[in-house]
């Protein structure tokens, strides 16, 4: 007997909205999963391509640098061209970057194909969000499939370590690029049935291609100026210049930003002292956990003599972790409150930095286990804690380029800790010595997030006390989102 109209229609919305979530889903999980798989790849790479540490620090801020600063034009893109459209542009690009990286046959051109892969990302990102918003339009189906887009995501950047070692012993670090091309066909393969028109609601967005511009060499000159100082000299001409260019560029992005009826970034979200504190604990969480994840990986694989797959497998007490702690930490919050989880987080973050001093190359390798499952755990827990108060503060219509905000704070923490932490391997002998500088330098940075955070939050907390609501339901609203 066939299906009444209404529900066949149903039946294939329904359809349609799985595709959607599963070829978004797959699209997260290859971006996040090269942002981490890529670290226990480096001494192979250095090895077959005759890189050095500087070398290498290119090889992963090239796709974070691209990706950072392009995530919000990706999102403008979507709204004029289709989200859809753009969608599966992002992905193309990316399995030609992917192919790319892994016939390179030198280190220029596997830098300038990571530097592509990033902008397939930074179009995929906001354009998948996008999709699911149109595929999931009831609230709590969207939720939910946002949770399951965010918990893809993070079990790729958690495994990324273990599934790059595992290939890497197998078919050598090449791999761990070309196994992209075969996902992302799968990706543009499910988008088939997705229809093109998109809302436009937002069509009329323009592109502030002046910010855009200004960001690119602001972030550009910034990282290479950390990467190449301690090779060429903190005092020599290129760096001075460098150092000139990047303060003139950030003076121009904000200016521009400051003046524009449609800006990349508005500036508004930041008179929010809890946004404000939201983006630098991103950043700072990001810097710490990247730069740490970059460094271990020379550690392990130069000094304690590890494999790709041993170091993979090193790895899996913090990685899992970070699945673990992106899972429990909403319960968290619920349960001890904003401001105190988010300092006891970054309370870890210094206690296992400091901790890992004590894993020389001469040290078992359980003493490093404890203070990896701490980094791990604050990983995980940091990014949906710090984005959750951060969306509360500005309004719904404007979510997307808050969440991109975020996103892009991220982005850029990680791209500044390889390049700190990589400048302290090149410039500080003995690698000891480097290492213990790398450490307490991230304890510090944990310690100074805690502090903003703390502070952000008790400001925070005493705005709403001195504005007090007057109705009930204002009460209501007012003790959610309080910050205890």
């Amino acid at each position: 007997m066939p299906l009444p109209i209404n529900a066949a229609a149903s039946s294939t919305a329904a359809a349609i909205s799985r595709r959607v979530l599963a070829a978004t889903s797959i699209s997260y999980t290859i971006v996040l999963l090269d942002a981490s798989i890529v670290n226990v790849a480096l001494e192979q790479i250095g090895r077959t391509l005759h890189s050095n540490v500087t070398g290498l620090q290119w090889v992963v801020n090239a796709y974070t640098l691209s990706f950072a600063s392009l995530l919000l034009t990706g999102g403008t893109l979507g709204d004029r061209l289709g989200a859809r459209n753009v969608y599966v542009a992002g992905l193309v690009l990316f399995a030609l970057a992917s192919a790319l990286c892994g016939m390179a046959p030198d280190l220029a051109t596997l830098t300038i194909a990571r530097a592509l892969q990033g902008m397939g990302s930074a179009m995929l990102v906001p354009c998948s969000l996008a999709l699911i918003n149109r595929a999931f339009p009831d609230s709590a189906q969207r939720a939910s499939a946002v949770g399951v887009w965010m918990g893809c995501g993070g079990i790729a950047m958690a495994s990324g370590p273990l599934v790059g070692g595992i290939l890497i012993h197998w078919f050598g670090w090449r791999s761990i690029f070309t196994v992209n091309v075969p996902i992302a066909l799968a990706g543009i393969w499910l988008t088939r049935s997705i229809g093109r028109n998109d809302d436009g609601v937002a069509a009329r967005r323009h592109f502030d291609l002046a910010g855009q511009a200004a960001a690119i060499v602001a972030l550009g000159t910034l990282i290479a100026v950390l990467i190449e100082g301690s090779r060429l000299g903190w005092r020599s001409t290129p760096i001075a210049m460098g150092m000139m260019i990047c303060a003139s560029a950030w003076v121009a992005f904000l200016s521009i930003e400051k003046r524009r009826a449609h800006p990349m970034l508005p500036l508004s979200f930041f008179r929010s002292p809890l946004f404000s504190a939201s983006t630098a604990v991103s950043m700072a969480s990001a810097f710490v956990f990247y730069g740490l994840l970059f460094t271990f990986s020379i550690a392990y694989q130069q000094q304690h003599g590890f494999s790709a797959l041993e170091t993979g497998l090193a790895f899996l007490p913090m990685t899992a972790m970070v699945a673990i702690g992106g899972l429990a930490s909403h319960r968290i919050v619920e349960r001890c409150g904003p401001r105190a989880s988010m300092c006891a987080a970054f309370g870890l973050y210094a206690a296992g930095s400091l901790g890992m001093l004590a894993a020389t190359p001469h040290a078992p390798y359980w003493i490093a286990i404890a203070p990896m499952l701490a980094i791990g755990l604050a990983s995980g827990f940091v990014s949906p804690a710090a984005t959750s108060p951060a969306m509360g503060t500005v309004e719904k219509q404007r979510g997307a380029v808050a969440a991109a905000v975020l996103n892009s704070a991220r982005q850029t923490g990680a791209a500044l800790g390889v390049a700190i932490f990589g400048g302290f391997i090149a410039a500080v002998k003995p690698f000891e010595l480097a290492m213990q500088v790398a450490l307490g330098s991230a304890a510090a940075v944990a310690l100074a997030a805690a502090l903003i955070w703390w502070i952000a939050a008790s400001a925070f907390s005493v705005a709403g006390v001195r504005h007090k609501p007057t109705s009930s339901s204002q009460l209501q609203s007012a003790k959610r989102s309080e910050v205890r």
